[in-house]
């Protein structure tokens, strides 16, 4: 899932101010409803809600297999629980597919929304089929040579993927402070709600 907004079982992503989001029902309650919808047992706890646009990713933590804790803390016993933990994704992940195709066909229909899945074990975290959104942006030199050297020295592979890499990287490094932007654009969402209107 990108780094996105994520956090204990709770909808969070940009406000809806904008031209790009007047034609989007609001989705803040998207974790909630899926909390809601979710059959029981599925997951232990509530899962990630991570809330854009376009897309909604639900990640949820399931019960590590059998016998996990009696696994060495060795490297051929940390590779055995990663391997253990993968293949009890991949069960989830057949075992609930119709039923997850009907949880997002009524998720899809009600917030115009893509949704996405993914499931996690300790470490192991894996997605189910997520959105690549093409971004439309114009780049003057300066900025088109510092992709170019990324793809120059394999770091990418091309302009769209160092383009994706320097995004990741500054999500990575300046959580902190897109997390403080976002709770700002909340606020101003809120306000403009409270504010007078022309009637």
């Amino acid at each position: 899932m990108h780094r996105g907004w994520h956090g204990g079982g709770r909808g969070r992503g940009p406000g809806r101010g904008g031209w790009q989001q007047s034609d989007l029902p609001g989705a803040d309650d998207a974790a909630a409803w899926l909390s809601g919808r979710l059959p029981d047992g599925w997951f232990v706890g509530a899962p990630d809600v991570t809330v854009d646009r376009e897309e909604i990713v639900v990640v949820g933590e399931l019960a590590a297999p059998d016998g996990d804790g009696d696994v060495d803390d060795t490297e051929t016993g940390r590779a055995e629980r990663a391997a253990a933990a993968a293949g009890r994704i991949s069960r989830f992940r057949e075992e609930t597919r119709d039923e997850r195709i009907d949880i997002a066909r009524q998720a899809e229909h009600r917030y115009q929304r893509k949704v996405a899945w993914g499931a996690r074990i300790g470490d192991v975290t894996e997605l189910f089929t997520t959105a690549s959104v093409p971004v439309m942006t114009r780049l003057r030199q300066p900025e088109r040579i510092v992709l170019d050297t990324l793809v120059d020295s394999g770091v990418a592979r091309s302009r769209s993927d160092a383009l994706a890499w320097a995004v990741r990287l500054v999500g990575e490094h300046a959580e902190e402070w897109l997390g403080e932007l976002r709770e700002a654009m909340a606020k101003v969402d809120e306000l403009r709600t409270k504010g007078p209107t022309a009637d």
